[in-house]
This record gives C-alpha cells, sequence and structure tokens, in this order.
C-alpha cells in the first residue's frame, strides 16, 4: 500500500510538471507497466484529480482543471520559490493581488516545514522592496496574454501610445517582461512586420481573441536587452543619424541605446535620440571623432548653431 501511495505521488507530481505525457513516457519515469498507469490514473481521479486520456498513438494523460483545486506537490525548492514569489506580490504590480497574496502566503506558511520556512522568513526579512508608482495591471490580462504565448496564438488589442494616439493591433506574443514596477509584451506585429514592445497596463484586449494560431519565430537577440532598449528609446522625441569618421568597434560599448552600423574598417553609421536636439549635438562632439549628420537637417541646425556658439568664444583670444 505504501508502494502504490508513493507511485501515485510521483504520477501527480509528473503530471503537474508536464503539460501532458504519453502512457509509454509515464510507464518509464515510474518503472512499472503501462496497465499499472492506467489503473493509477483511475485512482487520481477518484481522489478528484481530473486527468484526461486522449487515445490513439499520439495521445496521452494530462492534468486538466477542475471545480476544486486539487492539493500541489511541491518540493523543498519549489516551495520557497513561490513563498518568496507570494511575499513580492504582496507588495503590489497587478492589481487586485495583494491581498490575495497575503492569504495565500499565510496558508503555504502553515503548512512549510521548518526549516523551510526559516529560509522564507530569512529572504523575507532581510529583503527590501521598493515599490514604484507604475499603474497596475489586472491579473486576467497578464494570464490570457501568457496563456495566448504559450499556446502560439495572436492577440487583437486597442493600444495608447505614450504620445496618447490610439490605435488597433494584431500581435504574435512571446514574453511578458517586468521591469521597475510595469509590465511589458514582447510582441512580433503583424501589420507592421516588425518586433515591437508594448506597455502591457496600455493594452486593452478584444474578446474573443483571433484563434488564429502563428509559428514561433527566432527571437531578436537577448529579451531583456532588446525590451530595455525599446523602453528606453520609445520616449525619444528626437532622433538622428551621423556617419563617423571611426571605426564601429570603437563605438560598441557606449550602451544599447545606439545603434552601430559599420560601413567600411574606418567610418560607421549611428542612430541615436534623446529629448532635445541640442544636447544630442553636444553629445556627438564628445565623441572626439569627424562626422558628418545625415538626417534630420533640424540636427544638423543644431550642430551648426553650437558650433558658431563654440567658435564665438575663443574669437577674441
Amino acid at each position: 500500500m505504501l508502494e502504490t501511495s508513493a507511485r501515485l505521488l510521483k504520477l501527480l507530481s509528473l503530471l503537474q510538471a508536464h503539460k501532458e505525457w504519453s502512457g509509454p513516457e509515464l510507464a518509464g519515469r515510474l518503472g512499472v507497466s503501462t496497465r499499472t498507469i492506467r489503473n493509477d490514473v483511475e485512482r487520481l481521479r477518484t481522489l478528484g484529480y481530473p486527468v484526461h486520456a486522449t487515445p490513439g498513438v499520439a495521445g496521452g494523460y494530462r492534468l486538466g482543471a477542475g471545480a476544486a483545486l486539487p492539493p500541489l506537490l511541491l518540493d523543498d525548492e519549489e516551495a520557497v520559490a513561490v513563498a518568496v514569489g507570494l511575499g513580492r506580490a504582496a507588495g503590489g504590480g497587478v492589481a487586485g493581488i495583494e491581498e490575495t497574496s497575503v492569504r495565500a502566503l499565510a496558508k503555504l506558511e502553515q503548512v512549510l516545514p521548518s526549516r523551510l520556512r526559516r529560509r522564507v522568513n530569512a529572504l523575507n526579512t532581510h529583503t527590501v522592496h521598493i515599490p514604484g508608482e507604475a499603474p497596475s495591471v489586472p491579473p486576467e490580462t497578464l494570464t490570457t496574454i501568457a496563456n495566448a504565448a504559450r499556446d502560439h496564438e495572436r492577440l487583437r488589442f486597442d493600444y495608447t501610445g505614450h504620445n496618447g494616439a490610439g490605435s488597433r493591433r494584431e500581435a504574435e506574443p512571446y514574453r511578458l517582461v517586468h521591469r521597475r514596477g510595469r509590465w511589458y509584451l514582447m510582441a512580433w506585429d503583424v501589420e507592421r512586420a516588425d518586433w515591437r514592445t508594448f506597455r502591457v497596463d496600455r493594452i486593452t484586449l478584444k474578446v474573443p481573441a483571433t484563434g488564429a494560431r502563428f509559428t514561433p519565430r527566432e527571437l531578436p537577440g537577448d529579451v531583456a536587452e532588446y525590451v530595455e532598449k525599446g523602453i528606453s528609446t520609445a520616449m525619444w522625441e528626437h532622433r538622428g543619424t551621423v556617419l563617423l569618421r571611426a571605426p564601429a568597434e570603437r563605438f560598441r560599448e557606449l550602451g544599447y541605446r545606439l545603434e552601430i552600423e559599420e560601413v567600411d574598417a574606418g567610418t560607421c553609421l549611428m542612430r541615436l535620440g534623446g529629448d532635445n536636439l541640442e544636447g544630442i549635438a553636444a553629445w556627438i562632439g564628445f565623441l572626439g571623432v569627424d562626422f558628418e549628420v545625415l538626417d534630420p537637417p533640424e540636427l544638423a541646425e543644431a550642430v551648426r548653431a553650437l558650433a558658431e556658439r563654440y567658435g564665438r568664444a575663443v574669437s577674441d583670444r
């Protein structure tokens, strides 16, 4: 009986950890026959776990959603991770989740072994959380986006840009990124045929979703770096392109806010931006190399005005 109970717990843990298992896969993991797996699945069903089975060669077992939440099986590291995550969530960021997180954390701490409770308490006691002033996001919005990304399903939504302009978007969602109290969606914009970063609190999802599936694309490099760059450049009021008389490698380490494109061994293009043209003009001068402003004309005029001002400063000496 003890062996059977231990096997049921192991089977339940496997079903909770993976979306779907074939009968032979589960049998191999547990060292039993597929017939035993079928019998164990029936035992789990009698205990209230909705285990769905799909017949056929491509079929398998998966744990579905039931009328009530069955007990979850967590190992030590998973339990600590959940407890710490609930502690952080209690600090805000997702609308209405603070009080719920506190209640869930209290329940979890009641059943944690003393050795794990000490680890969780140490982490929460000695970690300082500074809440931001960012707008919160409804949890159902986050879960809808996450599910669509998991299932490779396109999303339709209305979006309000940083300038207040509204637009309707259809996108292929890939990653949710949490940065400094705000949630961002990294997605492929179908109409614009390019990668985009969207602030989730500015998204109004259209219901129902499109239902259209998409084939996942290769991500454009590191997700965190891409989103950071998108956030930093989205607020630029002015942008410009300059030709620098120096090798591209000289400027590679200046930061992710710049786009550097090699022209030849001694020349490169730099695309940059900022809040005002005078500041951009002055910053280019700090690079210490000869350059040519390609666009916009307003940036060229700002550079000319700055050069004349510097010239007047030394003209009488």
